[in-house]
């Protein structure tokens, strides 16, 4: 009887917080008209956004990451004495309250994510190539890093594969392994991660094709399956994860821009829907679409609809946590377009828009 009332409510409490009003944190490039992180009150049942203001000054907060529990949120300082920055979270205002910065240990940091226990942060450096692991401390500040790796290596594209180019951190679905996709070496580079000890060791990489320059990945909710974006190619590749021993299989490709489409490629970001049944992907530079895809078992996509982002530089897309709204950065038009997601069929209807100064990242948490 408690078994099944505990699992009761472990299905029922991720529902409930879904449907419920959520804090919606935009991180975006500093200018003259942003000082760092902006605050949204998002009400899932319109898709309206109510701005809040700035929640927290930082330095280029061009990534965020929220800790588990919602207390705490993680933002990269996109500089070239790269740091990562801790805040914690006012559940009633959304206001930010900075904790503490440490070195990210490389350049330009651009990606982090944390572990599903909350006790590290993973945080990659795109100019220098480096991915370092950061340790969460019990008052959500953070420690110096733990661990670091510098990827070494180059691609065929001169211009922008002449050195190792980490774009992305990730965690496996069992929180075993880490993933970082290399732009500049072609290759989603597999770590084994160890919590206990607070250390990262490589245990091997997924080729990509050569020129691809892979940029992000997202793993499908049954973590079987795991697809990656490359910028260069504007292609999402889609591969079989073991789980057993930390192995990514290609097992299919597909263009994230129309049939008809003849211009510069520049993806961006990857997302799996949460019902898994579909993967988006949007490209940017002069095509500005978001591609829509329909997701087998075997892990094949194929192509639902490719529709226009609603601006310029479609940097960052993302679901909110009801699953019926997609929301779309656009860092050149300073805009996000908040779209309606069909969950039968997966395509996007354009609904409403928010100016915003260059946003990049949009992460959601339950409000109170």
């Amino acid at each position: 009887m408690l078994a099944s009332l505990s699992l009761l409510i472990a299905v029922c409490l991720p529902a409930l917080a879904a449907g419920g009003e959520h804090f919606a944190y935009i991180g975006a490039y500093s200018g003259p008209q942003s000082k760092g992180i902006y605050v949204y009150r998002f009400q899932p049942a319109t898709g309206e956004l109510t701005s809040l203001g700035l929640a927290g000054e930082a330095n280029n907060p061009s990534f965020l990451a929220i800790r588990p529990g919602g207390e705490f949120l993680y933002a990269v300082e996109e500089t070239d004495g790269g740091s990562v920055s801790a805040f914690r979270i006012d559940r009633a205002s959304g206001k930010l309250t900075r904790l503490n910065r440490v070195s990210s240990h490389g350049a330009g940091p651009c990606a982090l994510a944390v572990d599903h226990t909350g006790k590290y942060v993973l945080v990659s450096n795109y100019s220098s190539g480096s991915v370092a692991l950061l340790p969460i401390k019990a008052d959500g500040s953070l420690g110096d890093a733990s661990s670091v790796d510098q990827h070494k290596g180059a691609g065929v594209n001169r211009e922008r594969q002449e050195g190792p180019h980490a774009h992305s951190a990730d965690f496996s679905p069992d929180n075993r392994f880490a993933l970082a996709c290399d732009l500049g070496t072609d290759e989603v580079v597999i770590y084994k991660f160890d919590a206990a000890a607070g250390k990262i060791t490589r245990s091997g990489a997924a080729k990509l094709p050569p020129g691809s320059g892979p940029r992000h990945l997202a793993f499908h909710p049954d973590g079987k399956l795991a697809y990656v974006v490359s910028e260069l190619t504007a292609t999402v590749a889609s591969f079989s994860w073991d789980a057993a021993t930390g192995s990514l299989k290609q097992v299919g490709i597909v263009n994230a821009y129309p049939p008809d489409y003849h211009g510069q490629q520049g993806a961006a970001e990857v997302q799996v829907h949460p019902n898994g049944k579909f993967v988006y992907a949007s490209n940017r530079e002069q095509a500005n679409h978001i591609a829509v895809f329909a997701a087998a078992p075997a892990g094949t996509l194929k192509t639902v609809e490719i529709v226009p982002s609603g601006g310029k530089a479609p940097r960052y897309f993302g679901f909110d946590p009801s699953g019926a709204w997609l929301l779309s950065a656009h860092q050149d038009s300073d805009n996000i377009v908040v779209f309606r997601v069909d969950p039968a069929t997966g395509k996007l209807t354009p609904s409403k828009t928010i100016q915003i100064h260059a946003p990049v990242c949009v992460k959601f948490t339950p409000a109170k």
